[in-house]
């Protein structure tokens, strides 16, 4: 394997991590006002299941994206510059979303948290399906000139495929969502996570699956046939285990889901970084095979990258992978006290 060809596989595990991880967090946040039912104290249960993790694992888009940038210079200005609207409103619900988790607690008042709830609700939504929209159009291919700038504008990436997978990621990451508050809370939350996923559960299969094989057909590999397996697998599996009550195995079987999805989208790209649908020759690929424009940095700089990699990945996942194990457990309404100045009983009702 070249070190180009390493990059690219680490770029595509670092987005594989950040959508299996964040994509609970999206979940989570778009179903806050479901499953809250206008409880405060209900919100905050749902709320404080991604609390201590969904910041961390933002990271890893960053950590994707920096090493995009480092990587693959090119694929990363032609990417940014011509998906410029769509990554801008990917953005600017995530800083929506962060400031206000971070903010909904500091003012003790119904309008504040129903503005900062709100907030949490489009940086949950737009994104999720933003991302499958944007993934959706690089696998099928933009306008691409020689001068590596996409033409178009942002009505041109809501073709018939790029909306049915940005309708994907979002049903999938609330399927992920729902089961991983079924994971971390207990009793009467837990109990309607659960008769959510039950509702979720057929319509998310369906369009996962006509997703994988459309994109299977039109654009992916034969050893692709791999990937798409694992995830219809891995819907199964989480279909099977929660009407058994096993959340643990039911939260993985969809995150195998994501993983097996995101495979196949990369693997179906490769050796493309970024294909041109006006001539293959103006596409961008991993190490300019074929005649085709290289995306890749000098070997120098991917040898240092490299080695950072090598000694720095490892320390990342031990902390974060440690980080879970602390806060395990489940959370309850009765392990939740009512904001101050506010009655526990009116905070468990309406509030």
């Amino acid at each position: 394997m070249s070190l180009p060809e390493f990059w690219f596989l680490l770029i595509a595990v670092l987005f594989t991590g950040y959508f299996v991880l964040e994509g609970f967090d999206f979940g989570v946040g778009m179903l806050m006002p479901i499953l809250g039912k206008g409880s405060e104290v209900r919100k905050r249960v749902v709320l404080n299941t991604i609390g201590p993790v969904w910041d961390g694992n933002e990271v890893w888009l960053l950590t994707a994206g920096g090493a995009m940038f480092a990587a693959f210079p090119e694929w990363y200005a032609s990417l940014f510059s011509g998906f410029y609207l769509a990554l801008l409103l990917i953005l600017v619900g995530l800083i929506a979303r962060a400031c206000a988790i971070e903010w909904r607690s500091k003012i003790n008042d119904d309008k504040w948290r129903v503005w900062c709830d709100i907030g949490i609700g489009l940086g949950s939504w737009i994104p999720a399906l933003a991302w499958g929209l944007a993934f959706a159009n690089i696998v099928r291919g933009v306008k691409l000139n020689e001068h590596k700038q996409i033409g178009g504008n942002l009505l041109d990436l809501l073709n018939p495929y790029a909306l049915l997978g940005g309708l994907t990621t979002l049903l999938l990451f609330m399927l992920h969502g729902a089961l991983f508050i079924a994971l971390k809370t207990g009793n009467e939350v837990r109990d309607d996570a659960q008769a959510l996923i039950r509702k979720l559960f057929v319509p998310t299969a369906v369009v996962v699956a006509a997703f994988g094989i459309w994109t299977q057909l039109a654009y992916g590999e034969g050893w692709t046939w791999i990937p798409l397996a694992l995830a219809v697998v891995g819907l199964l599996l989480a279909g099977f285990a929660a009407t058994q009550g096993r959340d643990g195995w039911a939260f993985a079987g969809t995150a195998l889901t994501i993983a097996g999805a995101t495979a196949l989208l990369f693997g179906s790209l490769f050796p493309n970084v970024l294909p041109s649908t006006i001539d293959a020759a103006f596409s961008l690929t991993v190490d300019g095979r074929g005649g085709t424009v290289s995306a890749s940095s000098t070997h120098y700089t991917l040898v240092v990258m490299s080695w950072v990699a090598v000694a720095m990945v490892p320390v990342v996942l031990i902390y974060q992978g440690w980080t879970y194990w602390v806060f395990r457990q489940r959370l309850t309404v009765e392990q939740i006290p009512a904001p101050i100045g506010l009655p526990l009983e009116s905070a468990r009702t309406d509030a």
